[in-house]
């Protein structure tokens, strides 16, 4: 790295138990989609369908993780990173989703745990990370109530396979994100559309949510046991009655709508009146058996949204103001570069009762990274991380429970609709050849962490 980026903290100030990782996940990084027995998820058949990926690129061998593992863990460990995040794949531990376990499958997980563990490495697993097993989908996916006690014995066989070893488990990844984009909009797997989709998907990702947790926890008396949420600061545009209320409407739909019935307080219909809709699939004990107490809660947030009232946009009335019109600085995905939100997010979900302890389980930014003699110059990203984490620092002398930062992501990886162009690695792939170069984000990171 030729030039030192110099911070105002240090590591220590976090203090010594505080968990710094970088996340990942399975469909986004391992390839061979077909090997070893695995299954087709929803993402291997929605990428092969025309207009759906950007530039038509295809995930068959993403970063190849399936077969550089060991490679990739060696960075982690040659970056001074002590946490490594990852996701299982369903089909390649279930193919059909249910039924007759791959045990080819549990072999390249454990091998993985084990190489991880050997490094000094601790892993902390995501059960699901979005790539749902095909042939649940043909079977009505997460709209399919089934769906609960289908992820209920998916979560106890990874328990009893690898519970053994594995203290840290996250139950679901963003299930705001995988249902909206995936059952309301369309734009990511499976592709369906409606609001009656949406519905449905949303309260059973509620359900399975806290199934899952339940399976853990039975199988393995010591688990730490967690999930993710998507969280985004949400401002309004003016102080006008109109754009304040329509920005609480769509901060109710981002960022309260999955964490409340888990906390056990239900859906927050009465700040977003088309969620009363969801009580036509709710059964008598639904409520009760939506929540559990969590042993963490994972936030990940990368930016804020400014909103305005809009008589145009069905059931929240809103709309977002994107970062281009409003001339701010902002990332590839054009997400606004906003520091604050990250600490507001983390003020506002301590505000529940019965969150006990927070970790940043996803923070990052995609920019535009080219190789130059060998190295990449990122300093918009390093930039990016240390403005994010002195927020962090903030919130935790505070007296917020933060307890840990997780970078997304290790390696430019497949990044869902938007295919290969996003980066958002601390280490830039080629991937043509697959070869790595540590960004310079990732050289600051390793000394940060030394």
């Amino acid at each position: 790295m030729d030039k030192k980026l110099h911070v105002d903290f240090s590591k220590q100030q976090f203090g010594a138990d505080f968990k710094w990782g970088v996340s990942t996940a399975a469909f986004q990084i391992e390839g061979s989609k077909e090997a070893d027995g695995k299954g087709l998820s929803i993402w291997d058949v929605f990428a092969t369908r025309r207009g759906k990926i950007k530039n038509g690129h295809q995930p068959a061998d993403a970063c190849d993780f399936y077969n550089r593992y060991k490679d990739d863990i060696a960075l982690v460990r040659e970056l001074n990173i002590s946490n490594f995040r990852f996701s299982l794949s369903w089909t390649r531990l279930l193919p059909e989703g249910t039924g007759s376990i791959n045990y080819k499958g549990v072999d390249y997980y454990n091998r993985v745990i084990d190489f991880l563990l050997k490094c000094g490495i601790t892993p902390w697993v995501t059960i699901y990370h979005w790539d749902l097993p095909h042939a649940l989908e043909l079977r009505g996916g997460w709209t399919n109530r089934d769906i609960v006690s289908w992820f209920s014995d998916y979560s106890e066989i990874c328990a009893l396979n690898f519970g053994d070893r594995v203290i840290n488990w996250m139950v679901l990844n963003e299930p705001s994100v995988f249902t909206g984009a995936g059952y309301f909009l369309g734009m990511h797997a499976p592709g369906k559309k409606g609001l009656t989709n949406y519905l449905k998907a949303m309260h059973h990702a509620t359900l399975a949510t806290a199934a899952g947790a339940k399976a853990l926890r039975k199988q393995i008396d010591h688990a730490h046991i967690g999930t993710t949420f998507s969280c985004t600061h949400i401002e309004p545009l003016n102080s006008s009655e109109r754009n304040v209320l329509a920005a609480n409407r769509v901060d109710t739909l981002l960022n309260r709508t999955f964490i409340e019935p888990i906390l056990g307080l239900g859906y927050p219909h009465s700040d977003l009146p088309f969620l009363k809709k969801i009580e036509k699939y709710m059964q008598p004990d639904d409520e009760k058996n939506m929540a559990f107490d969590f042993d963490f809660t994972g936030i990940q947030c990368y930016t804020r949204e400014i909103v305005k009232a809009s008589l145009f946009v069905p059931y929240i009335g809103a709309s977002i103001v994107k970062a281009s019109k409003r001339k701010v600085p902002s990332t590839e995905m054009n997400w606004e570069v906003y520091p604050p939100a990250i600490y507001q997010m983390i003020k506002k979900f301590n505000g529940y009762k019965g969150i006990k302890q927070l970790i940043i389980t996803e923070n990052g930014a995609a920019f535009p990274d080219v190789v130059e003699n060998g190295k990449v110059n990122d300093t918009d990203r390093t930039t990016y991380l240390q403005n994010h984490m002195s927020q962090v620092l903030k919130a935790k002398q505070e007296g917020y429970p933060v307890e840990g930062y997780f970078v997304w992501t290790l390696t430019d990886n497949f990044e869902w609709a938007e295919g290969f162009h996003p980066r958002f690695g601390l280490v830039y792939v080629d991937f043509d050849t697959q070869e790595r170069t540590i960004k310079q984000s990732g050289l600051w990171f390793q000394q940060f962490l030394k």
